[in-house]
């Protein structure tokens, strides 16, 4: 009996979910051509050019060592952004940097104490 009252929300959330409209799935765009027949509908979700290096860093102390790397075949400008621990101490933003199809950029900065975060920004060049 237990296990009939523990499935019962999960099978009506089911059945709700399967009920929506195409027009309620998010990113989707319904597309029409005419085959040999009558028209039918084909849903297919519109997804984003893809663009941006896979980036990472290492912090060691106060110095930060970061490398990105480019898959796609649109070029990317990154930039390398250092916040510092310290009140006092100045954070820094690196100059953009072309990163060209399959090309691996590194990265250097420093804090004069710790580092509190490392981050990338990215950007089209025709921006």
């Amino acid at each position: 009996m237990r296990l009939s009252r523990s499935f019962a929300p999960v099978a009506v959330a089911l059945a709700l979910v399967l009920s929506l409209p195409y027009e309620a799935i998010p990113n989707a765009r319904v597309e029409t051509r005419t085959l040999t027949g009558p028209r039918h509908a084909r849903v297919t979700a519109e997804r984003p050019d893809p663009f941006g290096a896979a980036c990472n860093h290492t912090v060691v102390g106060s110095r930060v060592v970061g490398y990105c790397f480019n898959p796609y075949p649109d070029p990317d400008r990154v930039r390398l952004h250092i916040e510092c621990a310290r009140w006092w101490d100045i954070d820094s933003d690196g100059a953009p940097v072309e990163t060209g199809p399959a090309q691996t950029v590194r990265f250097t900065g420093r804090c004069w104490k710790e580092v509190r975060a490392v981050w990338f920004s990215h950007q089209r060049p025709d921006d």
